[in-house]
């Protein structure tokens, strides 16, 4: 490991037990690799984590060899004590908060509170979960035949794949594996390539709860390694489902291999996420959401607001509030609480900033808010931006495209709120979406069939950030899939229809005749 000296990442990393280079497969407390050695580097400073090996295709099947072992032991446990385990798993969290938030801001580059208010994420699902271990309810229905009783119950599924993206390196995938875990599943986790060592963290949390509890190898299973790791899990029959965060090019790849194949998909990919400002509007709370929406993860979050849609009665008002705001922004080191803003994820995403601001300017927008690279003390990373503003239009190409850095496009609206819900639902993707009004009519506009046409629709708060009671996720280029809470634990369970006679004749459906 390299030495790393400040806010006691050092220290970090050897509470979560990441102390030595690590290798890539991991199926409870084993990890077995001859793959090639991937090195994480932090954008907070460019100085070396820790190092992973990639998952083989001989490491692969050694690990779903367990996998599907440990589930044949798994699904036979009570949902109940599946939720005493997963409720173990959210106290080592609760200790170890501290120390994975500091990783997660370190290896990602997101605010060390928003770091803290990932593994709060985690926390929250495991609270979720163990509930839900009592409430795997199915329905009962009554049949058109007499002397019998109908009834649908769900059943475990069997291993899931889950594959996250780098800007929430360890809360997806407990999203969606806490839920798995209570519905009896498997678990095997291919986190991004970009945030190697949280997932490393992640899986030492996990398979001491498993190893404390007397529990098999291969509940909770870890790969590592780029695309091609990837398409082992979407390419393989033996995992039923395929829960995969990321980019909409991504998952359009993912939902045809696991398609192929019959499987399932939950997809949970790209936003391109509005607020809508009404004349109405509370002035002071839309600085509040949009600000922290369009800067928020330094803009990388899958429902960072990307789009500002103003009346134009209120537009200058809003304008000249929103320039005050960001001329307030600290841009530093993630890991001190007093800077708002840390680096984006690395190089790539610089330039893919970089070319944002120049298209929205070649097709005609004003930046109004400049932007830039920072260099110098502090910045050596060389992935340290400035959070821009650019006026533009809604037809501009690069306003229709998912920009994943802190850029925010300022557009103008006349007429009434449906003219701005049609300019929100013009883009391809359906994640979040806010409405800032203190008018009811418009509020209920929004929310109605000819509203938003997103997974998500806000009133008076912003479009970042979710509870956990709620089901995460979008439609149209954004995938369909839904995480998290209300009933979202069913798509990692089969559902079930049974019919029980309890009488001595065997009259058939619809009333057919068949004597013999």
């Amino acid at each position: 490991m390299s030495k790393i000296a400040t806010f006691g990442i050092q220290e970090a990393l050897k509470q979560l037990g990441v102390t030595e280079i690590n290798e890539g497969t991991s199926t409870g407390s084993k990890n077995f690799s001859n793959g090639e050695i991937i090195e994480s580097y932090s954008p907070v400073d460019g100085k070396l984590i820790g190092k992973v090996k990639a998952t083989t295709k001989e490491d692969y099947d050694k690990m779903m060899q367990t996998a599907t072992v440990a589930f044949k032991e798994w699904k036979t446990k009570p949902a109940p004590l599946r939720g005493e385990v997963v409720r173990q798993f959210g106290e080592k969290l609760r200790e170890k908060k501290e120390a994975l938030g500091k990783l997660v801001s370190y290896e990602m580059g997101k605010s060390y509170q928003e770091g803290l208010g990932e593994v709060q994420e985690m926390i929250d699902i495991c609270d979720f979960a163990v509930g839900l271990s009592r409430q795997l309810h199915g329905l009962t229905m009554h049949s058109e035949r007499p002397g019998h009783r109908m009834y649908e119950q769900y059943h475990p599924l069997g291993v899931v794949g889950i594959i996250s993206a780098f800007n929430f390196p360890v809360a997806v995938w407990a999203w969606n594996t806490a839920l798995a875990w209570i519905c009896g599943d498997v678990c095997v986790w291919k986190p991004s390539e970009k945030a190697p060592i949280c997932g490393i963290a992640c899986q030492n949390i996990a398979a001491e709860v498993f190893k404390e509890n007397g529990l098999p190898e291969g509940i909770s299973n870890l790969i590592n390694g780029d695309y091609k790791v990837g398409e082992m899990l979407t390419k393989d029959t033996r995992v039923p489902l395929i829960s995969a965060t990321g980019s909409t090019r991504m998952g359009k790849i993912v939902a045809q291999e696991v398609a192929a194949r019959l499987g399932k998909s939950l997809l949970e990919l790209g936003g391109n996420n509005a607020i809508i400002v009404t004349p109405d509007a509370d002035i002071k709370m839309t600085v509040i959401g949009a600000v922290f929406g369009a800067v928020g993860t330094a803009g990388q979050r899958c429902t960072s607001t990307r789009r500002l849609i103003i009346h134009e009665s209120v537009y200058d008002t809003v304008k000249d509030a929103i320039i005050k705001a960001y001329g307030q922004l600290k841009i530093g080191n993630p890991l001190d609480e007093t800077n708002h803003v840390g680096p984006v994820i690395d190089k790539d995403a610089v330039k893919m900033y970089e070319n944002a601001l120049e298209q929205v300017v070649a097709e005609g927008g004003n930046i109004i808010v400049e932007g830039g690279v920072l260099s110098g003390e502090g910045y050596e990373s060389g992935c340290y931006v400035k959070p821009a503003i650019a006026e533009a239009k809604p037809h501009y190409k690069i306003v229709q495209h998912e920009t994943f850095a802190p850029v925010l496009y300022l557009l103008k609206y006349s007429g009434d709120v449906h003219n701005a819900i049609a300019i929100q639902n013009e883009v391809a993707q359906g994640l979040s979406s806010a409405i800032m009004t203190n008018n009811l009519r418009e509020a209920e506009a929004f929310l109605s069939v000819q509203g938003s046409d997103c997974g998500i629709a806000n009133v008076n708060i912003g479009t970042s950030g979710a509870e956990i009671g709620g089901a995460f996720g979008g439609e149209k280029e954004t995938g369909g899939g839904r995480e998290s809470g209300s009933d979202a634990w069913k798509v990692y369970m089969r559902r079930q229809t049974n019919t029980i006679n309890y009488t001595t004749e065997l009259p058939l459906a619809q009333g057919i005749k068949f004597d013999l």
